[in-house]
């Protein structure tokens, strides 16, 4: 369990200058330091356990959940901690319609298969040399853009994000739809847009990881209270609760 020195330490505190700042994040500042908004780590430490106790009631009920996190400091986080808690992600580029539209996503991700399926099977090294380059290059985009969500037949039950006004258009999907939205959201952001907002620097990469953890763990921790067992990835921090499940 994280702990508010945990927070401090890592940075979670500290905001964007006051030019940049959304009024509707007053309720979480403790106010300025040299023209840097400060964000209240109390406050920090409260929304973060409220959105962990919801994610980990999602996931002992069986819910999957999708991370998201675009941004460079972001990219690698989110792959991790969704891996190990079984999660889906995108963390390259967010494509318009991923949860409004899914017929097309599922579509893309047919087709990145069947390219897949080309290169295993051979055919490949039959095809003249500039289509096979072709789809090579178009199968690297789709796996940046895919790989996180290509078994995710269904909406997910909940949704967490990494810089609410970055991933703006994730932010409205989710909204669009009634599906729950856990978030990062720093002096810059309004928080009125999400269910869960957790307010925390979200540039630092050592502020993300501390979020994100404590939010992995709380998925984990579900679904090990809900029965579920299969094996363990043994990395980072979260090795000893990284017990994943597979079910959509």
């Amino acid at each position: 369990m994280v702990e508010l020195e945990d927070l401090i330490k890592s940075g979670t505190y500290f905001g964007h200058r006051k030019d940049r700042w959304n009024p509707k994040m007053a309720p979480f500042l403790l106010g300025l330091k040299g023209g840097i908004h400060l964000i209240n780590p109390n406050k920090t430490m409260e929304c973060l356990k409220r959105a962990a106790d919801f994610l980990k009631k999602t996931s002992f009920e069986g819910g999957k959940v999708l991370f998201v996190g675009c941004k460079r400091q972001a990219q690698g986080l989110i792959e991790e901690i969704a891996k190990k808690s079984g999660s889906f992600y995108v963390n390259y580029r967010w494509l318009g319609g991923t949860l409004t539209n899914m017929v097309t996503i599922r579509k893309s991700i047919a087709r990145m298969k069947w390219i897949d399926q080309l290169e295993a099977s051979g055919t490949m090294e039959r095809l003249p040399k500039k289509e096979v380059a072709k789809l090579r290059r178009e199968n690297a985009k789709l796996h940046r853009s895919l790989d996180g969500i290509k078994d995710m037949e269904r909406l997910p039950a909940a949704i967490v994000i990494v810089d609410v006004v970055k991933e703006e258009i994730a932010v409205s999907e989710a909204r669009k739809l009634d599906i729950p939205i856990v978030a990062i959201v720093d002096t810059n952001g309004n928080p009125e847009n999400i269910d869960y907002p957790i307010p925390a620097n979200d540039d630092s990469i050592r502020s993300i990881r501390t979020i994100l953890e404590e939010i992995g763990n709380a998925i984990i921790e579900g679904k090990k209270e809900a029965g579920f067992s299969l094996p363990v990835e043994n990395s980072g921090n979260m090795a000893s609760e990284a017990a994943l499940v597979s079910t959509n």
